[in-house]
């Protein structure tokens, strides 16, 4: 059996040295519950839509993309190496 060890999310933010961020799948309305009303004027998203969010290594969301390339491609452009979480 291993033996399980509790990580914080700063040792676990260490381990990819700044850089290392993850991508994954996000629903428009976990989104949509977090963003302030006046950013979300205007928008015509589908709650039920599929993003991708791009992760710091702690867990903290940088940013949201309307596909898995976009998300991929703007953390190359930040010098960030990319991940994916299933």
């Amino acid at each position: 059996m291993t033996p399980t060890m509790i990580m914080t999310k700063e040792a676990f933010a260490g381990l990819g040295a700044p850089d290392l961020v993850y991508v994954r799948e996000i629903s428009a309305a976990d989104v949509m519950g977090d963003a302030k009303i006046e950013d979300a004027r205007g928008l015509e998203i589908d709650p039920e839509q599929t993003l991708y969010a791009v992760h710091s290594a702690n867990g903290e969301r940088l940013a949201v993309m309307l596909d898995r390339e976009t998300a991929f491609a703007a953390a190359v452009a930040h010098e960030l190496a990319p991940v994916s979480v299933h």
